[in-house]
């Protein structure tokens, strides 16, 4: 019922106007609906019986798709089905047009040309063939990467593999507010830096990096690389990896990258996981210093999945351009949060996810910059589509949802940043006014508001997440959730283990109610208090005894 209140007052709307109050109230009459849904069956976790829905507050996660998306993407599985490789009939036709109209969607919203896009599954694979498909690429000339301790889990996999390639990998660390330092960045960069990667919004805890400057410093060194992690790390390092064998990254990314570098570093290549300070951001002259001679690429992600740190990533973009090192982000947590311009960047490859922006799962995007050319090696062998970087059926009503959901974002980004920044100021106002000792990790100032990431101590964040079953929130990334390990985002910030393990990440996003929040709000108090009461620690700190001074006997 609450998805066919919202499909009937989205269609109502033009695409062509800003939302209006009534359609706001609509939207959270619709959201209380879906709150109230009654499930009979209700659903069992972990022994404990939850009835009816929860409150969605995890959006970094995922998001729920726009109806209006919906709406875009029907008719390309009813009666618009064709395959838009075939050239023969009317069926290609509409669907290679409808195909073609999102990839101009796409482009537009981050400031690119529709040539410089490349359609594929996800922001995953965008992280592995840029980090990898660079590296590879120059791999003769260009052996060093620098990225971020805080990227997503898919960039740091992707520089550890270099690394067992041989490839070297400089992991940026971030400040306490989550920001990376552009002098530890620039003093990073070395002759053979072959790629910048660095996460334009973080995922955990929000925090936007200063993405001009970073890629003004990689402009003034080479090109870079910047959008679809995989693709991006291995497929610029494989393609010069007679020249270019380090990469540089951060200790923050999201493991697509950090994995893809680990791909590497079995194969050879040479990675550098920049540090991040305790508020999250790179040291800039870290950085810089990290670049070598072989550095190949350096992969910073823009914004945060699990803090949402932004880091300054004009300012990378400026040293990778200083060293003339194509300088990769992983972006998929900036797209229609924070504006984009490729251009200010300086970045070379850039990685973009559709459900992360209200459209569906299971299509991504690769920006890859035409001026100066970016060179990947193909991760995927096949048909030669999308100009040979991807190959495979591109999934016409796929893509013609990630371009509606682009088109929407860019007409109502500021929309949406005013009111989602007000249910954050409203969330932690409401927490901080009933509770002490609450820590919002990485930076205040430079983040997206629309993941609140949250320490309380003396709290167990796992009893604190069983005890929140009206609320649908996470500890961490979607990706590394299924571990008790604590965040290595939180780790990296120097984020003590007891109070990592604390953490919560409250993510709000275009749906999001007042009154959700209120009830967030309530539930998360009232939990954490009945925690606190069952914590001799909490009941010593208030007596004011400090814990530290204390000498714990062993048995």
């Amino acid at each position: 019922m609450a998805s066919k209140l919202l499909a009937s007052a989205l269609r109502r709307q033009t695409l062509t106007t800003k939302p209006a109050s009534d359609f706001v109230r609509t939207l959270s009459t619709a959201a209380a609906v879906a709150e109230t849904y009654d499930d009979p069956d209700g659903v069992s976790m972990k022994g404990v019986k939850i009835s009816g829905r929860p409150l969605y507050l995890d959006m970094q996660a995922t998001s729920p798709v726009d109806p209006r998306v919906v709406d875009a993407m029907l008719p390309y599985y009813l009666t618009r089905y064709g395959n838009p490789h075939s050239r023969t009939h009317m069926y290609g036709w509409e669907s290679d047009s409808a195909v073609e109209t999102a990839r101009a969607q796409v482009a537009d919203l981050i400031g690119a040309s529709p040539k410089e896009i490349v359609f594929t599954s996800g922001a995953t694979e965008c992280n592995n063939i840029s980090v990898k498909g660079v590296m590879h690429f120059y791999k003769d000339k260009k052996r060093h990467v620098i990225t971020t301790q805080t990227e997503h889990k898919c960039v740091l996999d992707s520089c550890r593999h270099l690394q067992q390639e041989g490839y070297d990998v400089t992991y940026l660390p971030v400040k306490s507010d989550g920001l990376i330092d552009l002098d530890e960045l620039r003093s990073s960069i070395r002759p053979d830096t072959g790629l910048v990667s660095v996460m334009a919004v973080n995922n955990e805890i929000g925090v936007i990096q200063p993405m001009e400057e970073i890629g003004e410093i990689c402009k003034e060194f080479t090109s870079g690389a910047t959008e679809c992690n995989n693709i991006s790390v291995k497929g610029v390092m494989h393609f010069y990896k007679d020249k270019k064998r380090h990469v540089i990254t951060t200790q923050t990314e999201h493991k697509c990258v950090l994995d893809s570098c680990r791909h590497l570093q079995q194969e050879g290549y040479d990675v550098t996981y920049l540090p991040v300070k305790s508020d999250g951001l790179i040291d800039l002259d870290e950085l810089r210093s990290s670049i070598r001679p072989d550095t190949g690429l350096v992969s910073v992600m823009a914004v945060n999945n699990e803090i949402g740190v932004i880091q300054p990533m004009e300012e990378i973009g400026e040293i990778c351009k200083e060293f003339k090192i194509p300088f990769h982000t992983d972006a998929a947590q900036a797209l229609g949060k924070i504006p984009i311009e490729v251009d200010k960047w300086n970045v070379s490859l850039m990685s973009l996810s559709g459900h992360k922006v209200y459209g569906p799962k299971g299509v991504g995007a690769l920006y890859m910059r035409r001026r100066p050319r970016i060179r990947v090696e193909p991760q995927m062998n096949g048909g030669g589509q999308e100009r040979g970087i991807r190959s495979g059926t591109v999934p016409t009503p796929l893509v013609v949802g990630f371009g509606a959901a682009c088109e929407i974002a860019k007409k109502e980004m500021e929309y949406d940043e005013k009111r989602v920044r007000a249910l954050q100021d409203r969330m932690l106002k409401g927490i901080r006014e009933k509770l002490d000792m609450v820590v919002v990790n990485g930076s205040e100032e430079r983040r997206y508001p629309g993941n609140l990431n949250l320490s309380f101590a003396y709290v167990e964040g796992e009893s604190l997440l069983m005890g929140l079953k009206e609320v649908a929130v996470s500890s961490g990334s979607a990706c590394t959730s299924a571990s008790l390990e604590p965040s290595y985002v939180l780790r990296a910030l120097g984020v003590d283990e007891d109070m990592a393990h604390t953490s919560i990440r409250f993510g709000i996003g275009r749906f999001t109610t007042e009154e959700e929040i209120d009830r967030a709000v309530q539930l998360t108090v009232q939990q954490v208090k009945k925690l606190r009461e069952l914590s001799p620690l909490y009941e010593m700190v208030k007596e004011g005894i400090d814990i530290k001074s204390i000498q714990w006997s062993q048995h």
